[in-house]
């Protein structure tokens, strides 16, 4: 699990901080449509912001965000693997996005089990005519000030992606972590030995260079 290849490692690298930026546009967006198309009428000040809102919404999106920012450095790293400042700006923004991903997964089925518990009450709170709470999967006698044509059915095909993705966020960002963790030597992958080869590569190319320097330079 902390063998880390110094050949082939950096490849497999690059194509994770590549799956975490797809991803998180992918949760980013999701998470705008359900806020744009969904769930814009609870959003006002007026009305009550429901458990469903927020942990979609608010969680969903900075989860997108952190992802992004994290496949990004894990795409620089792949690139500069002895640079310390990178090393440590991977295990912090993955530990990070781990737990801020597994949050969100965790929230999302939580929000979709209410959702479906309760047939959608949460998601017609802006139908206020009545104390009698509406059924989301029948509001035909409803009065609302929105539209709600197949709100239910939208919401829980938005938010059951947005949940597996998150998932899928959670394993590469730990996968980035235990990186991180084999390139600065640090339990429980301090035995991986590659903090030992980048050093001793990053020792040796200043003198190759030197070398290199010295055979094209032409004899005065």
């Amino acid at each position: 699990m902390c063998t880390f290849d110094k050949d082939k490692g950096p490849r497999r690298l690059m194509k994770m901080g590549l799956t975490l930026i797809l991803i998180g546009h992918i949760n980013f967006i999701l998470g705008a449509i359900v806020h744009g198309s969904v769930l814009r009428h609870i959003s006002k000040p007026s009305q009550h912001i429901t458990t469903e809102y927020t942990i979609a919404n608010i969680i969903s999106v900075t989860s997108g965000l952190l992802s992004i920012a994290t496949g990004i450095i894990a795409i620089v790293v792949s690139r500069n693997l002895p640079v310390l400042k990178l090393q440590i700006g991977l295990l912090i923004a993955s530990f990070l996005n781990a737990l801020l991903s597994a949050a969100c997964c965790v929230g999302l089925f939580l929000a979709i089990g209410i959702t479906v518990a309760h047939n959608g009450e949460g998601l017609m709170l802006g139908c206020n005519d009545t104390e009698v709470p509406i059924n989301a999967r029948s509001p035909v006698s409803a009065r609302c000030p929105f539209d709600t044509t197949r709100i239910y059915d939208t919401t829980l095909a938005l938010w059951i992606p947005c949940a597996l993705l998150a998932a899928v966020e959670v394993g590469v960002s730990v996968w980035c972590f235990i990186v991180g963790l084999a390139l600065r030597g640090l339990a429980p992958c301090g035995n991986s030995y590659i903090k030992e080869q980048l050093e001793v590569e990053a020792e040796c190319a200043p003198q190759s260079q030197r070398l290199i320097g010295r055979r094209l330079k032409p004899d005065v």
